[in-house]
């Protein structure tokens, strides 16, 4: 086991985890959406999970960095602080959020990080970016929502890893990128069926599986 000292309390952790599992395994949450611990490469898009290590000179991705013995880690110093709230602003600025109506509110990582930011989910001073996007798609066996996507990449990582195919990628550009479906007219065939992977790891709602999706993998847990 790796010893570490995180904000002023030693954490243990195995060898080889990212300092962000570490800090989320011990109850220490650094903001982040785009991370899953399975992941050999962090994507590290969202900007959201930075730290400072005592004998470096500038904030680090706690997702990119590797624990290692004796490593002394600040989450809370107000560069920190800075730089998370200008990325979650101007992440914010393209996706448009009324907590109050929002119907998966519950388990939305977005109210959850505004308070721990202590911000607003409005981008305020950045203005809203107008995207050319759908407020609704079809995706055969979803509802995909654009303005409530933040880009994470989570579906379409698991979609990858547990069926082998990548059903779920990346369309368009810039702003008005957006979660293509690659499925067939037929899609008797496909491996989406009884499977929510991707759906359960959104971490905005962005993807919400049709009734019969979830009726499946009901039937075939």
């Amino acid at each position: 086991m790796i010893k570490l000292i995180v904000d002023d309390k030693e954490i243990k952790t195995e060898a080889g985890n990212s300092l962000l599992q570490a800090c989320l395994e011990n109850g220490i949450f650094i903001p982040n959406l785009c991370f899953i611990k399975t992941r050999q490469h962090p994507h590290a898009s969202c900007r959201l999970c930075f730290v400072e290590i005592d004998g470096l000179d500038r904030p680090v991705t706690a997702c990119t960095e590797k624990v290692r013995e004796g490593l002394v880690v600040k989450t809370d110093t107000p560069t920190v602080r800075r730089l998370q709230r200008t990325a979650f602003k101007l992440l914010m600025s393209g996706h448009p959020c009324e907590a109050k109506v929002c119907p998966v509110k519950g388990s939305c990582q977005l109210i959850r990080i505004a308070k721990h930011l202590k911000v607003g989910l409005n981008p305020k001073p950045l203005e809203y970016i107008d995207r050319e996007v759908e407020e609704e798609v079809d995706l055969t066996f979803f509802t995909y929502y654009p303005y409530r996507c933040v880009l994470c990449g989570k579906c379409v990582y698991v979609c990858r890893e547990k069926n082998g195919h990548n059903l779920l990628t990346f369309a368009q550009r810039g702003f008005d990128t957006v979660i293509g479906f690659f499925g067939s007219a037929e899609p008797v065939d496909l491996p989406c069926h009884g499977c929510l992977a991707c759906a359960t790891i959104c971490p905005t709602g962005a993807l919400i599986p049709k009734p019969e999706l979830i009726k499946e993998a009901k039937m075939n847990p």
